[in-house]
């Protein structure tokens, strides 16, 4: 079942105050410095969008603050999926389900780049099973979407800056909307 946009917009509201898995910025703000930072880097609306929602697996099955720290890995690049085919397109969603393959595959091909990961985030990648090896990078890289999940997962890493001011959720709704009208 696809969730709506009114869905989404409750769970940002809501779910979004929770910390972000051992971050010091909420769900809703790091969703909303990812897509503020793709948007000020000239990605098209898709990737804005994805990068809103590429967590959003995280505020719908209510991760726990310390879920990291206790050694579970929600897979909510994966479990969120279901939830929005049938409401966005391709475009938004491969990306999503791509983004934490996407820091596997830099930790493999870009030197330096597992060292510059937060603390949080290389913790989640030993649970998400580390670095790539040569033959899943690969066939990563021969996906059509893997250069979106490449820069969605660089806005990722970005948005986990406390303070950030960045538009709130309304001013991302009417491209979320926009592309959601496109799909139906």
């Amino acid at each position: 079942m696809a969730l709506t946009l009114d869905n989404i917009e409750q769970l940002f509201g809501d779910a979004g105050t929770r910390l972000y898995g051992g971050e010091a910025v909420s769900q809703r703000e790091h969703g909303l410095q990812a897509a503020w930072l793709a948007e000020q880097a000239g990605a098209d609306d898709a990737l804005v969008v994805a990068c809103l929602l590429h967590d959003l697996g995280h505020m719908l099955f209510e991760q726990a603050d310390d879920a990291l720290a206790a050694g579970s890995d929600d897979l909510h690049q994966y479990r969120i999926l279901p939830f929005l085919r049938g409401l966005l397109p391709d475009a938004v969603v491969e990306p999503i389900g791509l983004h934490v393959e996407a820091k596997r595959y830099l930790c493999l091909s870009e030197p330096g780049y597992h060292a510059a990961l937060s603390p949080a985030s290389q913790l989640s990648l030993q649970l998400q099973g580390g670095p790539m090896q040569a033959t899943e990078a690969a066939r990563f890289e021969q996906n059509p979407y893997a250069k979106a999940a490449i820069a969605l997962r660089r806005h990722d890493d970005a948005a986990k800056v406390p303070g950030l001011s960045t538009p709130d959720f309304a001013y991302f709704l009417p491209r979320l909307a926009a592309l959601a009208g496109a799909q139906a």
